[in-house]
């Protein structure tokens, strides 16, 4: 039985090389994009941890600011 990852080797060893390098870019994406989701939960943490130096009177200026 063959692994997932073996048949994605399989599909992409006839590839010419653009579209090798294509496809390895969008497998490179899928991979960057589902480790965002553990990055977005570092994010909310320090957002509660430094909540109390965010809100305050000095720094009113930067409450419209666009946020990521």
């Amino acid at each position: 039985m063959t692994t997932l990852a073996e048949q994605i080797y399989e599909a992409a060893k006839p590839l010419p090389e653009p579209l090798a390098a294509e496809a390895l870019h969008y497998i490179e994406y899928l991979r960057f994009r589902s480790g965002r989701e553990d990055a977005q939960a570092w994010l909310s943490a320090q957002e509660t941890a430094l909540k109390k130096v965010w809100d305050n009177d000095e720094d009113e200026v930067w409450n419209d600011a666009k946020t990521l």
